[in-house]
């Protein structure tokens, strides 16, 4: 939520600053101790989010040249919003508008195809992602608070319903983003209880439902390690993954594309904006 919260704080300076210009004398507040002009709010909220509002902008500009984003890459990532963030991403759309979470979600898009096409991930990084695999297993999981619904989710998993569809509707902690999904770990890293059954089931198969003092799970191991070769082509796209998650990686990869595209800032204010340091900062906070 955190990142959709900054750029709401920044959307609220993008729209005041849109509506004001620099010596704009119209009074947008009156009061017995003097007025407040447009020209003063625009100064002001220059100061205060400035650069972040400029590398908005700018970004989206530049980016949307070379990416190419669709109405429908946007909705899938709003829906994404709604189910990851629930009353609050309601509260925002309220707030703002469902327009402005449209652009968020734009930009959010275009910075990671920006991200995606200039991140590399090398074969060393990807034996040493293999190297760090060895004792651990893949596995999901869904976590009810008590058995009779833990029974029922049983029940519907052996009806033929979908496990990770299950977990996104009825799993309690915060894998149920990414359909149950724990990634990688070994024995010691999880509960003895849950580490023992994860281990004792083949790729593929599915628990019955096991407690633990975090409540009741079902278990389905869906992966191990074995040979390099095997899984090279899946291990690169993993890593990449992580790389895209990595904030500073993403700034990085932005930033060739933002110095291709040879910014040049007219405003003395603002004229650092998109120098390597001042950008990645107001970019992170994104």
């Amino acid at each position: 939520m955190k990142k959709i919260a900054i750029a709401a704080i920044t959307a609220t300076s993008v729209l005041a600053l849109s509506a004001c210009s620099s010596g704009d004398n119209d009074v947008i507040a009156k009061t017995d101790a003097g007025n407040v002009t447009k020209g003063e709010l625009y100064t002001n909220m220059k100061k205060v989010a400035g650069g972040n509002v400029l590398t908005q902008l700018v970004q989206e500009k530049v980016l949307a040249k070379k990416y190419k984003v669709t109405d429908k890459d946007i909705d899938a990532r709003l829906k994404e919003y709604q189910t990851q963030y629930g009353d609050q991403y309601t509260a925002l759309k309220q707030q703002y508008g469902e327009d402005f979470l449209k652009e968020q979600a734009k930009l959010e898009l275009l910075q990671q195809k920006a991200a995606k096409d200039n991140i590399s991930v090398t074969d060393a990084d990807t034996k040493e992602y293999y190297d760090g695999l060895k004792g651990k297993i893949r596995a999901s999981h869904i976590l009810v608070a008590d058995k009779k619904t833990a029974d029922e989710v049983e029940k519907k998993l052996k009806k033929g319903e979908k496990f990770e569809t299950l977990a996104k509707e009825y799993s309690t902690d915060n894998s149920k983003d990414n359909g149950g999904d724990l990634g990688w770990f070994d024995k010691k890293s999880m509960d003895e209880t849950f580490s023992k059954a994860a281990f004792g089931l083949k790729v593929g198969q599915v628990s019955d439902p096991v407690k633990t003092k975090f409540g009741y799970h079902i278990i389905k191991k869906t992966e191990e390690r074995g040979k390099y070769d095997d899984m090279k082509k899946e291990l690169k796209e993993e890593v990449l993954k992580q790389k895209l998650n990595d904030n500073s990686a993403v700034q990085a990869a932005i930033q060739k594309v933002m110095k291709k595209a040879d910014v040049k800032v007219e405003d003395k204010d603002l004229k650092d904006t998109f120098n390597t340091s001042s950008s990645t900062s107001n970019s992170g906070s994104k």
